[in-house]
């Protein structure tokens, strides 16, 4: 018994050593984005005067009977065709009104984020059907277990700075429990900050009282929210959706904040063409805002236009191409420029394996989303398959390319200190090298990143270790975490009620 204790001693020593920040970390979350910026103050206004003349001109169909008299109280106009058009003005008051920045809360204050600004933060998004399994290295139907499993795994990350569901428990039929087992796996192990779906707006409510029961009493979520939501209330092309829409009513009422997302495709639900497409999207977003607008102006909404690609080819989602860099980085300029908190959707690979593809596609998407500023990046971390997948492996790869992205986010401080006059003054006419130089020491934590799943050793020690690759590494890492990670976030009175109350399948 005390050798296995020991054993497990080391591994939880282990653990708290890679989750320990350095007394200077290089590379935190929330670094400052905006350097990247692939439209022209010109292409940015011309964009924005297409979206205002297609919400003018073109209008929003499909408006649930609700939603219809809170747009007219407002100043939108209904042209007896099913369309609502919005005046340039009413479109610009609402953007003014909106929140410019507000606290994602986590359950613990010490992970709530600020979003807004310029800066930068990677979390999850999706809604895998599969998961990749770590024995077979095959994909299979998502269950509840992966998603309390995947949930402990990222809870360890300090790059996944808010998490919502990332898969599908495909072995849980019914909708409201699905969507009650989605929130309470998220209770259970994790205190960051958190987001979920509703199928339905009579789903809201009875979750809401699971999330007080977390909170500590009735009333408690609503004063400090820790759960978001992520709705879709605008259909592409330039249509509400009646149940998206229900569902935005009842998270106001229960002072949720919302991304509300649209997800237009490319030369499917949008124009092929990327200027095209952005006016249109930016558009859709935009009568997103003029909702909530309606229903209580400035509340918080995270402005979500994700530009989705596809192979036009093929019909296939494509969402690791260049295209998809561009557009996302497009897109969270253009949030950032009109002042709204952004949100885009970045580092989706098409790769079905931890393989080359993968790590070429999630590299370039996230750094290019990351360069423009984007506030959240969505589906950041551990999907995989073009959104049909999730993989443990991914979450742990994925944090660590974030930190290289942060870093590179972080840029070069240049000071008289940094610049080291003297240093190359010493080394030149001392030792004539710089290794073990006090400026050296001082710069080695300070300014540089030190991977731990990167491979950098010399090609003869490589293969004395069997010649292992990113994703045996991977999988070591993250099966070690499970295994040792197992949170207690609820306490036992909570999960006791919450089990009473609700369908809890989870044993």
């Amino acid at each position: 018994m005390a050798s296995r204790r020991g054993k497990r001693s080391g591994r939880l020593e282990r653990l708290e050593r890679r989750a320990a920040k350095p007394a200077f970390d290089p590379c935190p979350p929330g670094q400052i984005g905006g350097s990247y910026k692939p439209l022209s103050d010109t292409d940015l206004r011309r964009i924005y005067d297409t979206a205002l003349d297609l919400l003018e001109k073109l209008g929003v169909g499909e408006v649930p009977a609700r939603l219809q008299k809170d747009l007219l109280a407002i100043g939108a106009i209904d042209d007896g065709k099913g369309r609502f058009l919005f005046p340039p003005a009413l479109v610009e008051e609402a953007i003014d009104q909106a929140a410019r920045t507000f606290v994602l809360h986590g359950r613990d204050p010490d992970r709530s984020i600020e979003v807004g600004g310029n800066k930068v933060y990677f979390g999850t998004g999706g809604a895998a059907v599969q998961t990749l399994d770590m024995e077979s290295g095959l994909y299979r139907p998502s269950t509840l277990k992966d998603l309390h499993d995947l949930t402990r795994l990222q809870d360890t990350l300090a790059n996944v700075s808010w998490y919502t569901r990332c898969c599908v428990a495909t072995d849980v039929p019914d909708n409201f429990d699905l969507d009650v087992n989605t929130v309470f796996a998220l209770l259970k192990n994790t205190t960051k900050p958190t987001a979920t779906s509703f199928t339905l707006a009579e789903h809201v409510g009875p979750i809401v009282e699971m999330l007080d029961i977390a909170a500590g009493g009735p009333g408690a979520f609503a004063k400090r929210p820790f759960m978001k939501a992520h709705i879709s209330p605008v259909i592409s092309p330039m249509r509400y959706g009646e149940d998206a829409v229900d569902v935005v009513y009842e998270c106001i009422r229960h002072n949720i904040p919302m991304s509300c997302i649209t997800a237009a495709q490319a030369g499917a639900t949008a124009p092929a063409t990327l200027a095209g497409f952005l006016a249109q999207s930016l558009a859709e977003t935009l009568a997103s805002l003029l909702m909530v607008h309606a229903i209580q102006p400035g509340f918080p909404m995270v402005f979500s236009n994700w530009p989705l690609v596809i192979d036009l080819r093929t019909g296939a989602f494509s969402g690791g191409s260049g295209e998809t860099a561009v557009l996302n980085a497009a897109s969270a300029q253009l949030s950032n420029w009109l002042g709204l908190p952004s949100g885009v959707a970045c580092s989706m690979t098409d790769a079905k394996a931890i393989d080359a593809q993968y790590g070429m596609e999630k590299g370039i998407t996230s750094m290019a989303a990351g360069l423009a500023g984007g506030n959240l990046i969505y589906e950041s971390s551990g999907m995989t398959a073009s959104l049909l997948g999730v993989s443990f492996e991914a979450f742990v790869l994925d944090d660590e390319m974030h930190s290289h992205t942060y870093r590179a986010l972080r840029g070069i401080e240049v000071s008289e200190d940094n610049l080291g006059f003297d240093a190359i003054c010493d080394a030149v006419l001392g030792e004539g090298h710089f290794l073990g130089g006090q400026h050296t020491f001082a710069a080695m934590e300070r300014d540089y990143f030190y991977p731990s799943l990167a491979d950098r050793e010399e090609p003869r020690t490589w293969a004395k270790k069997g010649a292992p690759d990113a994703w045996s590494r991977a999988k070591e890492r993250a099966q070690e975490i499970l295994k040792d990670h197992q949170p207690q976030y609820l306490s036992e009175e909570q999960e006791q009620e919450i089990r009473a109350r609700f369908n809890i399948l989870h044993p």
